[in-house]
Formats: structure tokens, sequence, C-alpha cells
């Protein structure tokens, strides 16, 4: 299947969920019409939202804040280098205070974009390795990834929430008679659905993550230092800080996953394995030659 036409299919399966929980709800309050179709509003509305405010979203779910080449001379200058080479406008950069080794980025197109490093990456790695993973989120705003992960993770995440809510509030209790068809209901609504949501945001993120792994290599012409960043990164496994816990339901957006440790989505991946990105970017330096 055509990549866009794979995007724009996976978003569709997102909104049906949606609507799915609407029709649920609707079924209990004796008016599916009008919950269905007041869920399916909510879906066009968010990611009409999403669209428009994305890079605000990423940055608020994941603490981030916006930072001046005065205040992070070294990361400003890394990123400027890559933008540059990548032929796009200079991203706005951001800083997120978690000792956790990371970065991401964000926004709904090149002109809008902001590329997030981490507090523990700065620290971690050296001017070559990070150079190399600021190419991998370069080549996510070159491949307009940012948009569709940031709207894939806004919508999955309200999905689990709605989907939370519903589980644990009284209000649909019900009565003695229908207690138990609402209890089978609910546990769809509550567990299966926000489960499809999930595997449907990871089937957005995972091909996608190394494509940015080879484009970094194109970009960058540093398969060994990226390769260094990644086994760096990719070794911590604790998120000490509660802002890096805070981030987990964004998980696919960092080059990494490791900010969602402990969680049931530790369970099922949003990137490839280590060794499969390894073995793309070792290929990757095989046909530039490097």
């Amino acid at each position: 299947m055509n990549p866009e036409l794979k995007i724009v299919a996976l978003f569709s399966v997102l909104a049906l969920l949606l609507v799915v929980i609407g029709a649920i709800i609707g079924y209990l309050f004796n008016d599916i019409l009008l919950f269905t179709s007041l869920f399916l509003v909510l879906a066009l509305g968010m990611n009409i939202f999403s669209y428009f405010e994305s890079d605000k979203i990423a940055l608020k779910a994941t603490g981030s804040r916006i930072v001046s080449e005065k205040e992070e001379p070294r990361l400003y200058r890394i990123v400027k280098s890559v933008a540059e080479k990548a032929g796009i406008p200079m991203p706005k950069i951001g800083v997120m205070e978690t000792d956790v080794p990371n970065a991401f980025a964000t926004g709904r197109n090149a002109k809008n974009a902001v590329v997030v490093a981490t507090r523990g990456i700065m620290r971690m790695l050296d001017d070559d390795e990070l150079e190399a993973v600021i190419g991998h989120e370069i080549s996510h705003i070159t491949h307009k990834d940012i948009l569709v992960s940031t709207i894939a993770a806004t919508i999955a995440t309200m999905i689990s929430y709605i989907g939370n809510m519903i589980l644990f509030s009284e209000m649909f209790g019900g009565t003695n008679e229908n207690r138990n068809g609402n209890g089978i209901l609910l546990f769809v609504a509550a567990l299966l659905i926000p489960l499809g949501a999930m595997f449907v945001q990871l089937g957005i993120s995972r091909s996608r993550e190394a494509y940015a792994d080879v484009g970094s290599v194109k970009l960058v012409k540093k398969p060994d230092e990226l390769i260094s960043a990644l086994r760096k990164i990719s070794s911590v496994h604790s998120a000490p800080s509660r802002k890096a816990k805070n981030a987990g339901a964004y998980s696919s957006l960092f080059i990494v996953n490791n900010l969602s440790k402990g969680s049931l989505f530790e369970l099922f991946s949003t990137h490839p394995s280590l060794e499969k990105r390894i073995e793309s970017i070792n290929n990757a330096r095989k046909e530039l030659g490097l």
C-alpha cells in the first residue's frame, strides 16, 4: 500500500474507534445516534486541533520549553548546521529538563518545527553523536513525520483517557437488570478499544523511525556516531522525573522509547529493535559507500 494511503487508513481507524466509543456510550444512554454523532465531531475536531496545535501539545505533554541561542549555544549550533544541510528553515529548539537521554521533533511542517533535546542527552553525547541524533529528528521534519506522529499520539491518548474515564465512572452502572450487559460493554470500551488505538499508533511509528535513521545517515553521514548514540540512549531504562513519566504517552515521538518503562505500553514497542535499527543504518552506510 502507498505510504500516504496507509497513514490515511490508520487515521481513519483511530477516528472510527472514537465513534465506536460514542456508540457504546449512546447505547448505555439509549441514544446511539446522538452520541455517535458527538464523537464523530470530536474525532474531526481533534484532528483539526492537533494539526494546528501539534507543537504546543507535544511541548506541554513532555514538559519541554523553548530556549534561545544564548541559553543553549551548543544545541543551537548543531541544530542550525543540520537544518542548513537539509535545506529547511532553522527550527525552534527546546529543552526537556530530565536526566533521561532522548530527543524528539514536533510541529506541522518545516516552518513550524521544533527540535527538543533532553538535558540528559546533551550531557551524555559528544558533538558528533548529538549531530547524528539531530539528523534523525531533522529527517522526521523533512519526511513530514512529526505532524503524523503527534496527531496519532494525541488521538490515541484521548481514546485511552476516555476508556479509563468510562471504566471508573459510576454513572454507567445502570440498573440491576442491565448491569451485567453494561459491564461487558464497559470492558470493550475501556480496554479493547484503547488497545486497538495503541496498535494503530505503533503501526504509524515503527516504519517512520527506521526511515529517520537512514535519513540521518544520508544527511550528516555519521553512521557510527548514530549507532553509538542509540546504544547509549537505549542503555538507560529509568525515568526518574515526573515530566519524563508523563511524556510516556508521547514515547513514539522520541528517538528511543525509554520514557514509559513500567507501564502497560512497555509490552509493545513504538520503535524497531536496536538490532534492526543498526542493520538499517549499516545498509544505508553501504549504499552511500561510507
